[in-house]
């Protein structure tokens, strides 16, 4: 437990930054989940809106620094490259 006042106050700035990082990190997932799905049941029109949200929040989440910009690059690669691959 956090001893002197300063110590005390982290501790709740720390919970209030980290629901809010897994806020934002759960919009990215989501959103690469349904790339994801429409991207497997074959529907490109759909796979496309989806990729640009998960753009967005990809994009969000890397300028909050909740992730590393490397790493929603390398998704925003992956999903792309997914998206591409359907009919």
């Amino acid at each position: 437990m956090p001893n002197t006042k300063s110590a005390i106050k982290a501790a709740r700035q720390n919970l209030k930054r980290r629901v809010a990082n897994l806020k934002t990190l759960d919009g990215v997932r989501k959103t690469a989940k349904q790339v994801r799905k429409f991207a497997a049941s074959g529907d490109k029109t759909e796979a496309l809106k989806a990729l640009s949200a998960a753009f967005a929040a990809l994009d969000k989440a890397a300028k909050k620094n909740v992730i590393h910009r490397n790493n929603a690059s390398r998704h925003k690669s992956r999903l792309t490259k997914l998206v591409d691959k359907t009919k």
